[in-house]
């Protein structure tokens, strides 16, 4: 260590005030850093440079979903999953190669799926705008106009990411079906997101479904007690094949509403998560809200989702706008 680097290190350590004005500084310059780069996403970002952008998403996902509603369920997992490793930067699409495996081949996205429809609307913008819109903000469009779809909230979006450099299937790190509650807050919380965030997001579980194998150890060989009793029977019947699987909402299982948090309250949870949600004391105030008000779900669901989609975003001339959503632009040849 230089000695001047030593000098700096014994005066800040044998001044407890200084060091504290040190951290505070630099805590606020993390945070106003923090906050010019989520500003620099736009809400109607493309309206000059490729005007169509936003219309080409929703018509392809309005297409899609016309003929198959669960892509919703799809594209919510999809922009979690890619959200939560390395931010929203699209890392989740890239293949893997013979000499790398990515992202998208890890065990936690054996079973994402939504890959087809994101390749479809890149390659129909490519035509329109060569270069323009970024693979992150497809997947982030797609996600909204999904969710609206099938009957949840309509929201402004921000849009201006670029799309990610790196994606190494040893980066994924997401959070388990069966964590308690403060398990699951220390992944959110680690993203920037609290537990009202987290609370809303599990939301998500209003559609989609889940394999018997992330909860069977609720069933048998004895029933969670956690559970409904006639619920628990059902479902041991439907997983008597391990490859089967439940929704995760019974109910409206392809409409976004808060009937998932009407039904967790019912002891209906099918993953030990969402179960959990009603059983400690700091999220089940949550949970009882947004189940007795259908517009404080949509209003606070419409708000993680664009919380989320802000998680450690490339913009400016960070990353890349790939021209082919599964694999990396070739280097410049300079």
């Amino acid at each position: 260590m230089s000695s001047m680097a030593l000098s700096f290190v014994t005066n800040i350590c044998s001044k407890p005030i200084k060091m504290k004005i040190i951290l505070q500084s630099i805590l606020i310059f993390h945070c106003c850093v923090l906050y010019l780069v989520s500003a620099q996403l736009q809400v109607g970002f493309y309206s000059s440079t490729c005007p169509q952008a936003e219309t080409t998403v929703r018509q392809a996902v309005q297409t899609q979903f016309n003929s198959d509603p669960s892509i919703t369920a799809a594209l919510l997992r999809m922009h979690f999953h890619d959200c939560f490793v390395r931010g929203c930067d699209a890392s989740i699409l890239i293949k893997s190669t013979k000499s790398k495996k990515s992202e998208r081949d890890a065990g936690a996205n054996k079973t994402v799926r939504g890959f087809e429809l994101i390749d479809k609307i890149k390659k129909t913008l490519e035509t329109v705008c060569p270069s323009t819109i970024s693979c992150a903000d497809i997947i982030t469009l797609a996600t909204r106009d999904a969710v609206a779809l099938a009957g949840g909230p309509s929201y402004p979006i921000p849009t201006g990411r670029r799309d990610g450099l790196v994606s190494n299937a040893d980066d994924v790190n997401l959070p388990g079906p069966s964590l308690t509650v403060p398990g699951a807050l220390q992944f959110f919380t680690n993203k920037g997101l609290n537990l009202n965030d987290m609370v809303t997001l599990l939301g998500a579980h209003t559609v989609g479904v889940a394999h018997c194998n992330f909860f069977q150890d609720r069933l048998s060989p004895v029933p969670d007690k956690t559970m409904d009793p006639t619920l628990a029977a059902q479902l041991l019947k439907t997983c008597a094949k391990s490859t089967a699987t439940a929704f995760l909402d019974q109910n409206t299982s392809f409409t976004v509403d808060n009937e998932y948090f009407r039904q967790i309250m019912l002891k209906k949870g099918i993953l030990k998560i969402d179960q959990e949600l009603t059983l400690d004391k700091s999220s089940a105030p949550i949970v009882s809200s947004l189940a007795s008000n259908e517009n404080a779900f949509r209003q606070n669901f419409a708000n993680a989702m664009i919380k989320m989609a802000s998680i450690d975003i490339l913009v400016g001339s960070a990353g890349e706008i790939r021209k082919s959503c599964g694999v990396f632009n070739p280097p410049k040849v300079l």
